[in-house]
């Protein structure tokens, strides 16, 4: 399998977020690449560097407003006197649906969730490259491979539409999934990241022709807290395309595995031609963020049950943060899914 990724991602190198509104470091460091990359050469797979897209594929699920301000921001930050080296909002609207802000702090917080996603010089080009990176990856499905590997940093699935959130700038999984459709009538996402992927779920969420699945640690008490919850089923013609598996806290690998079943009746059930995998590994027992307990050995198990779905596949990298075992969960789940072989 070819694994997908370019060293401009590890540029974009957040200092800090904030947490139970303490300053902490950010967890999404770019040390992470070098963890993955180990893990996907580990499963045989060959890393290929992705081309340049532009911004097409980006522009295909992200609002003009958004990009201009992801291009644009850090620059005009830097002439705000006194503020913070990162571009770090300190407001945000109740509404969305009323006038613009010309403020560079106003639309900081317009389009920025929360505090999990500073931008600096380096965060969009960064980001442009990560995605590139879910572009190339879908190509080469559609050119004829089962599956590819698009390692992406940093991560995408909290991304909306014109919102940055949770570590993520552009939404990759969706990126990816826009670029299959291409050719592909139905398209189907499937989230195995501890955090609910709350940004793919609203850009596809009045959208028939993907079919947005997602397995993750219940929000009542988790991140994103808002989202992600089993009555949320679609709006207008995606009404029923969304579907929503919580789980309790430390779910161990016969939970997860359980639900995942379930994912795939409803998978089965909507025929789609190709399928992207938001690949979260943050779901690790050992894994910082503790919301859930799946085993190195599950990983295998995951990937061996999604490969049985039969569909062309582009894995896309979300959440996995640093532990000693990122990598070797990253193979067990390429090894299980059919590693090089596929």
């Amino acid at each position: 399998m070819k694994t997908f990724y370019a060293e401009e991602q590890k540029r974009h190198d957040p200092k800090a977020f904030l947490s139970s509104g303490a300053a902490q470091p950010n967890p999404e460091q770019p040390d992470r690449v070098e963890r993955l990359l180990a893990g996907a050469k580990a499963a045989g797979c060959e890393i290929v560097r992705p081309r340049n897209h532009g911004l097409g594929p980006v522009a295909a699920v992200h609002t003009p407003e958004y990009l201009d301000f992801l291009e644009h921001i850090y620059a005009r930050w830097q002439r705000i006197d006194g503020a913070s080296a990162e571009v770090i909002p300190n407001i945000h609207p109740i509404a969305r649906n009323g006038s613009y802000p010309a403020s560079a702090v106003g639309q900081a917080g317009y389009h920025m969730a929360d505090t999990a996603c500073p931008i600096s010089g380096e965060t969009w080009q960064s980001a442009l490259w990560s995605a590139w990176s879910a572009v190339e990856a879908a190509e080469a499905v559609m050119s004829g491979a089962s599956a590819a590997y698009a390692l992406c940093r940093p991560p995408g699935h909290h991304a909306f539409a014109d919102v940055a959130g949770g570590f993520c700038f552009i939404n990759n999984s969706a990126v990816a999934a826009q670029v299959l459709r291409r050719t592909a009538s139905r398209v189907a996402i499937l989230d195995v990241d501890l955090h609910h992927g709350n940004g793919t779920q609203g850009i596809f969420y009045a959208r028939p022709d993907v079919l947005t699945v997602s397995l993750h640690a219940d929000p009542v008490r988790f991140y994103p807290f808002f989202w992600g919850h089993a009555d949320e089923r679609g709006e207008g013609a995606g009404l029923g395309y969304n579907f929503n598996l919580p789980l309790p806290r430390k779910s161990t690998d016969a939970a997860f595995l359980q639900a995942l079943e379930v994912a795939f009746q409803r998978i089965r059930a909507f025929s789609p031609d190709a399928l992207v995998v938001a690949l979260g590994l943050d779901a690790f027992e050992g894994d910082p963020f503790g919301g859930l307990s799946v085993t190195t050995p599950g990983f295998a198990r995951i990937g061996e049950a999604i490969a049985k779905l039969g569909l062309s596949t582009v894995i896309v990298q979300e959440g996995g943060y640093l532990c000693d075992e990122l990598g070797d969960n990253l193979t067990a789940f390429l090894t299980g899914f059919g590693g090089k072989s596929r």
